[in-house]
């Protein structure tokens, strides 16, 4: 079977997240197309499984959650918390994206052609999101691992209580967080962008990008500090 189709129209939300659960072939090659999402949330949510998943329209909260193996691309803007928990696969969102988006995701790839809202990336653990747009406010906040491409602007707190996750924009920063730094670009760096770019399919040059990391001031307990850094 090379494709199915569901409509969430005439067919329950429910029925088509079990059909992803424990119907879809284990080994792959299957596309699945859902028509009129019209906003329903958990959309495609959990899914374990090497397939292609089209939503044809917008997604309401964690459209493609906790996603594993699977390639879901969602043609319209997407709800708070989208690819939240992420395993692995690739998730993409080709309008705007709303707050949280890529929360606590441990790997795999998010890719926003949009803008997206407050907090993204919060809590990253691993996975890397690249954003065609801008960010808003408090995004990677508290990020511990992974990798973050913006290509436009970022509003206030950008990079709160970074851990070990970097930060690479290309446009103007409101406000850095606490313990963020700008650091000087390595080879590396370029290197990280340029094939995050191209996974994305954008084509910005590296070289405007700026690295945004952790000071690691944060990293130890400073009692005579009285929590300003």
């Amino acid at each position: 079977m090379d494709g199915v189709t569901f409509d969430l129209a005439q067919t329950p939300l429910r029925e088509v997240n079990y059909y992803l659960h424990h119907d879809i072939p284990k080994n792959g090659g299957q596309t699945i197309t859902i028509l009129n999402p019209n906003g329903a949330h958990s959309i495609a949510v959990g899914l374990n499984a090497p397939v292609d998943v089209e939503i044809v329209g917008h997604a309401g909260y964690y459209g493609a959650g906790m996603n594993r193996l699977a390639n879901v691309t969602i043609r319209g803007n997407a709800g708070p918390g989208v690819a939240e928990n992420m395993m692995s696969g690739c998730v993409r969102v080709q309008g705007f994206a709303s707050v949280s988006a890529g929360a606590s995701s441990q790997g795999g790839l998010l890719i926003i052609n949009g803008d997206a809202g407050l907090r993204c990336g919060i809590s990253l653990k691993g996975g890397d999101i690249v954003v065609g747009g801008s960010v808003g406010s408090f995004s990677g906040f508290m990020a511990q691992a992974g990798r973050m491409v913006v290509c436009g602007d970022a509003g206030d707190a950008l990079g709160d209580s970074l851990y070990e996750a970097v930060i690479y924009l290309r446009g103007n920063i409101k406000s850095l967080g606490a313990d963020a730094q700008i650091e000087p670009m390595s080879k590396s760096d370029y290197a990280t962008v340029g094939e995050l770019l191209a996974k994305a399919e954008l084509s910005y040059n590296p070289k405007e990008f700026k690295r945004i990391a952790s000071a690691k001031q944060l990293y130890h307990w400073n009692a005579d500090a009285n929590q300003e850094y």
